[in-house]
């Protein structure tokens, strides 16, 4: 028996596996509370901006928990950070059907969001850390489609509140304790010479040299959060109140990721031949396009089911995509404060997604969330046109600063 967990503890196939199983539970988790909470203030009454902000607790609680991460995984390894994390999910899910309050709810979603930050930065460096250059590409990729294929199935959970308002809640709390017993046979480990490079910079100084090197990178975790927040969050209010039901908002919703859940893999290894800033620049002008034209088809559902898959299929790798162009950019000792940087990133995308959606619902009768997450992408691909990559002899540099 002990020599069967010796063998699973020294596999990276199964380390691998069981990270893809913890992102996928993260993802389910995050993918259900948007939609289902949304949906549950709007029918107390709730006004779209209370509920905006709301939603905004989840990703407050990952933009608070940024800074503060990186330390612990450096000293106590990734494990005891991921079981932690698992257990503040557990328990907040479990707590929130007890008291249907307004700001009970906000600080849970808080909680949520400090441990789902806990469970993606560790299986994030982890996965990063470990991968083989010619494999990173396939294995972030990956890593996104685990993401989506758990925050894909989070919505469907809204069908479930015409049953029992505990039985979506339960749901989630169990499926992710049943991935905590995959996390104990896991074998500890900690990010390469983080404890050298800790000594030799200052935390100021890393993240000095990650802006100043790959700025852009860190905007497509901000684009993500902010789009994936408002879609999430703001749209099933600004489709209630403009006629769409609740059972075409859990198609529509899923739909979305769906559609980057199919592309995810090929813009991958895309990325891998024509390069990330590339395909970044791609997908954000064609997906700014498609959500434009959302304006003038939402009163035809089928055809706004198309489009909606659409962008999900080209704007749903945002977050992976910039993780590899993140990866490229840097030194291998700055990768760890380069993925905090990207949590802050799309921390603060989230935040304003749903407070930016929550207040054009308020002022626009029309298009308010299409004019939002499109108006956001656009800014992006402009950006991109005018970043310029840094010099190999700079990055070299930082890597021994």
């Amino acid at each position: 028996m002990s020599s069967g967990i010796e063998i699973k503890q020294n596999n990276p196939s199964y380390r691998f596996s069981v990270l893809l199983l913890l992102v996928l539970i993260a993802g389910f988790s995050q993918g259900m509370l948007l939609p289902l909470l949304a949906i549950m203030l709007e029918q107390a009454g709730t006004s779209s901006s209370l509920n905006g902000l709301n939603a905004a607790a989840l990703y407050i609680g990952i933009l608070l928990a940024s800074p503060f991460i990186e330390k612990p995984v450096r000293k106590y390894g990734y494990k005891p950070v991921i079981t932690v994390g698992l257990i503040l999910i557990i328990l907040s899910l479990l707590l929130f059907p007890f008291w249907q309050v307004f700001w009970f709810w906000f600080i849970l979603r808080m909680i949520v969001g400090i441990g789902d930050n806990m469970v993606h930065f560790a299986t994030q460096v982890w996965i990063t850390s470990t991968s083989h250059r010619t494999k990173r590409g396939r294995n972030i990729s990956l890593y996104g489609l685990a993401f989506g294929f758990g925050f894909s199935a989070g919505p469907f959970m809204t069908r479930l509140l015409s049953i029992n308002e505990f039985l979506p809640f339960i749901i989630a709390g169990l499926f992710s304790l049943f991935s905590y017993g995959f996390v104990l046979f896991l074998r500890n480990e900690w990010p390469e010479s983080d404890i050298e490079t800790a000594k030799q910079t200052g935390t100021l100084d890393r993240y000095k040299q990650v802006i100043k090197l790959a700025w852009f990178a860190l905007l497509p975790g901000f684009c993500y959060g902010f789009l994936e927040a408002s879609i999430h969050g703001n749209y099933p209010v600004y489709a209630l109140r403009s006629g769409i039901t609740i059972e075409w908002v859990s198609i529509l919703l899923p739909a979305f990721v769906v559609g980057g859940l199919i592309t995810q893999l090929p813009l991958g290894l895309l990325s891998d031949k024509w390069g990330r800033k590339k395909i970044l620049l791609t997908v954000t002008f064609l997906g700014s396009m498609s959500f434009f034209s959302m304006i003038f088809v939402e009163q035809s559902y089928p055809v706004l089911l198309v489009i909606f898959t659409l962008a999900g299929a080209l704007v749903g790798s945002l977050y992976s995509l910039g993780v590899m162009y993140l990866a490229d950019l840097l030194p291998k000792n700055l990768l760890p404060t380069g993925n905090v940087m990207t949590a802050v990133s799309f921390g603060l995308g989230s935040i304003l997604g749903p407070l930016t959606g929550g207040i054009l619902i308020d002022l626009m009768d029309r298009g308010s969330i299409y004019f939002a997450v499109g108006g956001i992408l656009l800014i992006i691909f402009i950006l991109g046109i005018i970043y310029k990559e840094a010099e190999p002899t700079s990055i070299k540099t930082a890597a021994t600063a």
